[in-house]
């Protein structure tokens, strides 16, 4: 799944990661490219740690309680200065591929980039890039094989990144879920479809869990940082298992279940692609090589943590 920079979401309140302190010591001013939902969710976290931060945006602060909000818009010429950007020796960059599928950040801000000299930069990038396994299990040594035109622009700007000497780390993330963006949202305004597709399975990850991963990250010292990371948790399944859960912790029923096959050719292009591949993502590297503990090892523990968002 795409990592997006809009939609920002409800505000989260301060999350106890226990890399925080460590990262909140090592960042100057943390540079955050992309004021979505995941965007948003670290900066607030490191703000809530007192690190200065500074949140790029196409659009003005939603309720201007959000830090450091900078204009960002390389489609229409609007880019931060050097003197905007003074002290920033972290970046995390959540923008996805323009439409021509390059990356608008390193476009527009590479050379401004390499004279800030960071220490990190993380690229929130997408397990798409392994395409189709038929189910099988993809780790960081796994061949990437992307099919979907979004995974091959996300893989051409891995590579750009990479090419770009700057100390980059691949971030690879499956569906992401958390407050706000959950199957409890589209039981409650009744777009929810139960799906049965046999064998298919969905890897994803809390938000939260993305933000701890990425304090972890930098509280590494450079040489114990692979290049490389998928953020998942341990527990790929079905969609209407999750469905399940969401709509006990509603109280309400689920809707019909519906096959895929017989409904494949009613569902939008996205929707359609989103099923069309099938792959389990494991993070052993993250949890088991570098020791980051799952706040939410599964759904399980991960979707009754929003049920606040109704109640």
């Amino acid at each position: 799944m795409l990592v997006d920079s809009v939609n920002p979401g409800p505000v989260p309140g301060r999350i106890e990661h226990p890399a925080l302190a460590a990262a909140a010591a090592a960042i100057g001013r943390m540079l955050v490219l992309g004021g979505g939902y995941t965007g948003r969710r670290v900066a607030l976290a490191l703000e809530a740690a007192g690190v200065p931060v500074v949140l790029t945006h196409r659009q003005p602060s939603p309720g201007g309680h959000d830090p450091g909000w900078l204009p960002f818009d390389p489609d229409r010429g609007v880019l931060p200065s050097q003197a905007d950007l003074a002290g920033v020796s972290h970046v995390l960059v959540t923008i996805p591929p323009d439409a021509g599928g390059r990356d608008p950040v390193l476009e527009s801000l590479g050379p401004l980039l390499h004279r800030l000299a960071p220490a990190w930069v993380g690229y929130l990038s997408t397990t798409g890039v392994y395409g189709d396994t038929g189910g099988a299990w993809v780790d960081e040594t796994s061949p990437t094989r992307p099919l979907l035109e979004r995974s091959l622009a996300r893989m051409a700007c891995e590579q750009a990144w990479r090419r770009s000497g700057l100390p980059v780390q691949l971030l690879r993330l499956p569906a992401i879920y958390g407050p706000g963006r959950n199957p409890m949202v589209s039981l409650r305004n009744g777009t929810a479809r139960l799906i049965h597709k046999p064998g298919q399975v969905f890897s994803r990850v809390h938000v939260d869990d993305i933000v701890g991963a990425v304090l972890h990250g930098i509280a590494l010292p450079p040489r114990a940082r692979p290049d490389t990371l998928i953020l998942a948790d341990t527990f790929p399944c079905p969609s209407s298992e999750i469905m399940g859960l969401a709509a006990h912790l509603l109280g309400c029923k689920l809707p019909e279940m519906q096959r895929y096959a017989d409904i494949a050719a009613t569902m939008g292009p996205m929707a359609r692609s989103f099923w069309s591949e099938n792959r389990r993502a494991s993070s052993r590297r993250l949890t088991d090589d570098l020791g980051y503990r799952l706040l939410y090892p599964t759904y399980r523990e991960g979707l009754p943590t929003c049920s606040g968002d109704f109640f």
